[in-house]
């Protein structure tokens, strides 16, 4: 062991003293809940849209993709069990930096979680008002849908400011409640109508749009959002009674229960669509109150029951997803507020404990968002891009400390961690090129808002400055990463050979992986950023504790 690391974890042998009362099923249907949100009610329909049948193996590569990211944050999780671990891993491991890129993106992905929730309880809500209109393939909000959002919206940070510890407290219904609902569609639908003849009932068979299809449902049809949820176990990591065993069951397990209730979900949805509703092109894919999908096949299929509690659902789990990440969006801000990454006025808290700056500006940016996309089906893929991006850096991060500090307590050791942190940097990229350019440009353009952003805190506070300049060199490897994801999003656009793209993917996420890893901080300027975020956390505990 390494003296700084020694020296380091003499001083604080357990880190800061979380109370360890989540065991494994709590911890695994922390994660689930937070999983289920508004995604598994449009899911099946979009994915069908966008990849025919074939989309049952969309949403299992979306599985596998989604949890080889999540068993390296699992091992990241169980070392730093810090609030907003996400923002501080790349902190940890880059300097301020790469830590401000990669924060920035997390807190433009999660600041889009919460609207797009309310958007899906909308559209399923349209069958009794008028809150969204069809237009260019898509839902999207009205003036009074728009209105609508705003006071939903606002709920959520009242509900933050005041009352977040009563919303804890159901919680735990509200899992059950979500897990039933999904379970009862799958069986409803199955039990009631299910023809295998569907599967192929196209001139173009199982494969309807080939492995493009495949692909681009998992990033655009709300494949990859439906999973993001994983995280919540890797955020409590450091409140489970034995985290070594806890976290990975609650990653691993998370995604693939999961996993097999949405394939199961995806296969009852076409095999109920009757034989007259399936198109020549499953693209063309449509039927009356559509834009409550799986309530209007209960209707089709004379389940009313079901329909009724498909629109109370429509509220319920988004309700509790856009609520859950207000709350993550706001530790967020937080966390980057107090690493100096954003100003500092975004720690600031009430005597209450309430982050009130960083839930004003959650209630804010939320509300922009709603311009550049009105739909839940134009947000999708924005919000699973730009997570999947900030994503990207924990595969480097957890690789790049196994070098900086070989010795330092690890709770969970990922086995084959290089080959797994590599796929994982190289499925979030991936994922990025499948999302397109007619959304990836909204995400570019966000990212080249932060560099201003950052450009004028530099300018205003020397202390940020010159921290970002003797960090540069260690988090270089951003820009690269970032303007060869954008040119090879734009070539695309310009329908340049897949596998060229495909090739210059692989070769730029290899290229990345290497600079990171040989670009990384000194172990001593890691211990350094251990001890400052374990000497932060402490005082967010107590900060939130006390909300």
């Amino acid at each position: 062991m390494t003296q700084a690391t020694s020296t380091l974890e003499e001083a604080h042998p357990t880190g800061p003293r979380l109370q360890r009362r989540l065991g494994r099923i709590g911890l695994l249907f922390a994660s689930v809940g937070s999983i289920i949100g508004s995604g598994w009610l449009f899911g099946a329909l979009n994915a069908a849209r966008t990849a025919g049948p074939a989309a049952i193996i969309s949403w299992t590569l979306g599985g596998i993709i989604i949890m080889l990211i999540g068993l390296c944050f699992a091992e990241l999780g169980t070392m730093f069990p810090l609030a907003g671990g996400v923002v501080r891993f790349p902190h940890i491991a880059f300097g301020s930096f790469a830590s401000f890129v990669n924060g920035w993106i997390m807190w433009v992905a999660t600041m889009a979680v919460a609207p797009i929730e309310v958007e899906g309880a909308l559209q399923y809500a349209t069958k009794y008002f008028p809150f969204t209109r069809a237009e260019g393939g898509a839902h999207v909000l009205t003036g009074l849908g728009l209105g609508t959002a705003v006071v939903l919206m606002a709920v959520f940070v009242v509900v933050n400011y005041v009352g977040i510890h009563w919303f804890q407290r159901i919680n735990n219904v509200l899992v059950w409640w979500k897990l039933a609902m999904i379970i009862l569609v799958i069986i409803a639908f199955g039990v009631t109508a299910f023809h295998g003849s569907n599967f192929t009932a196209t001139s173009s068979g199982f494969f309807a749009n080939g492995w493009t299809g495949v692909f681009s449902a998992i990033a655009t049809s709300g494949i990859v959002f439906s999973y993001l949820g994983f995280r919540q176990g890797i955020e409590l990591a450091g409140e489970t009674s034995d985290p070594r065993r806890n976290v990975p069951f609650a990653v691993i397990g998370s995604v693939v229960v999961t996993m097999v209730l949405y394939i199961l979900l995806q296969v009852v949805f076409i095999g109920a669509l009757p034989a007259n509703l399936i198109p020549t092109h499953w693209a063309d894919l449509s039927f009356a109150n559509d834009f409550g999908p799986l309530a209007a096949m209960s209707s089709i299929l004379g389940l009313v029951w079901l329909e009724v509690l498909l629109y109370i659902d429509a509220i319920v789990s988004p309700a509790d997803t856009g609520l859950i990440y207000t709350t993550v969006t706001a530790r967020v801000s937080f966390a980057m507020g107090r690493t100096g990454g954003a100003p500092s006025a975004l720690s600031r808290t009430t005597s209450r404990g309430a982050p009130i700056v960083s839930l004003l500006v959650t209630f804010v940016v939320g509300l922009i968002l709603f311009l550049p996309f009105p739909s839940w089906q134009q947000m999708v893929g924005f919000v699973s891009s730009a997570t999947v991006l900030s994503f990207g850096a924990g595969p480097l991060a957890v690789v790049s400390l196994r070098r900086q500090i070989p010795d330092y307590r690890r709770p969970f050791r990922l086995r084959g961690l290089g080959v797994i942190s590599f796929l994982g940097f190289l499925a979030s990229n991936l994922i990025v090129f499948w999302t397109g350019w007619d959304t990836n440009w909204k995400l570019f353009v966000a990212v080249l808002l932060g560099f201003v952003l950052l450009a004028i805190q530099m300018g205003t506070r020397e202390h940020l400055r010159d921290e970002v300049r003797h960090t540069f060199r260690h988090g270089a490897w951003v820009l690269p990463w970032l303007v060869g994801l954008a040119l090879i999003s734009w070539l695309d656009s310009m329908h340049v050979s897949s596998p060229l793209l495909y090739g210059l993917t692989l070769l730029l996420s290899i290229g990345v992986y290497w600079m990171a890893f040989a670009l990384r901080l000194p172990p001593e300027e890691v211990v350094a950023n251990i001890e400052a975020d374990r000497e932060e956390s402490l005082v967010e505990e107590e900060m939130f504790d006390a909300q």
